[in-house]
């Protein structure tokens, strides 16, 4: 079966360790827990593809080590087509090292690895995959230029493109704009695009609507336990979250992206795939980790 959506992003691991705090600089401290777990926004946006109802493919690189072998196998369980998640020699995996202190705080430092070596002539080698697409999604976690070209040959295909700009430092380059059907920032990311504090609704439909003046077709801003606020040309629309109680918020705005792309190649309206996203995240905060807390299509009412 041809994949409906295609995600070309990162592959990560995460290497958590839980302390009490977290360390001063030049201190050793002892710890309590460790784990690690397969991440990377691109690939538990695939995850989340997959889980919730989507076919979907990946376009990604891994390093030439252990984890890089665990990353590609956490996907293809999920029955996601890795033909194009890739082996870079001599280069590691991405990974990121989380430390979490007691009251949730964290400090992370991520080594991009092979990730960064995802260039536009990589994606091109599989364009096939963006052919027999429905939606193409991207992230920020990959080379810029690699992005860009994505954006591009979607437009050019005539595919839906949703940008999930993470993690956003700034605006993005301008002659990007135009190629996106659905931009999708958290608050701090659409402030950081737009320069537009974002700290409501008032000023979340504000930073939107200076984003599709730019040229983006429609925004979703996602506001956590505030729920969600679609902008476009003809206005705006707020989808109040499901109320839950959150234990962990990691890998939430991926299980919204994924479970919204899913929800569009599944047949749904623009609201109705949007409020399924949000259900799937709410479901999501409720667990630990990040690939760990995606659910499952059955799982949700």
């Amino acid at each position: 079966m041809k994949a409906k959506v295609v995600v070309v992003g990162s592959l990560n691991m995460d290497l958590v360790a839980r302390a009490e705090r977290l360390p001063r600089p030049g201190e050793t401290l002892a710890g309590e827990t460790f784990f690690t777990v397969p991440g990377g926004k691109g690939a538990n946006q695939a995850v989340a593809v997959a889980r919730l109802g989507g076919t979907v493919a990946m376009v990604g690189n891994v390093g030439d080590d252990a984890y890089g072998q665990q990353l590609r196998q956490a996907l293809e369980v999920e029955g996601i087509d890795c033909q194009a998640v890739k082996v870079c020699e001599g280069v590691s995996s991405g990974v990121a090292l989380i430390t979490v202190d007691a009251a949730s705080q964290n400090c992370i430092v991520i080594i991009p690895g092979g990730n960064g070596l995802l260039t536009p002539q990589a994606v091109q080698q599989f364009d096939g995959l963006l052919q027999a697409a429905e939606v193409i999604i991207c992230q920020l976690e990959v080379p810029a230029d690699t992005v860009a070209w994505t954006l591009a040959r979607g437009r050019e295909l005539g595919k839906t493109v949703i940008l999930n700009p993470a993690p956003a430092t700034g605006p993005l380059p301008t002659q990007w704009l135009a190629h996106i059907d659905y931009l999708a920032p958290n608050e701090s990311e659409a402030q950081a695009l737009t320069g537009v504090p974002v700290s409501d609704l008032d000023s979340a439909r504000r930073a939107g609507e200076r984003l599709v003046q730019l040229g983006v077709r429609k925004v979703i801003i996602t506001l956590g336990a505030h729920g969600a606020l679609l902008v476009c040309a003809q206005g705006s629309r707020h989808f109040p979250a499901p109320k839950v109680k959150a234990l962990d918020t990691t890998a939430a705005g991926d299980t919204f992206i994924g479970g919204f792309a899913a929800a569009l190649v599944r047949g749904l309206t623009e609201d109705a795939a949007i409020a399924f996203g949000q259900r799937a995240a709410a479901l999501s905060v409720t667990r630990a980790g990040a690939q760990p807390s995606i659910p499952y299509l059955k799982e949700l009412p």
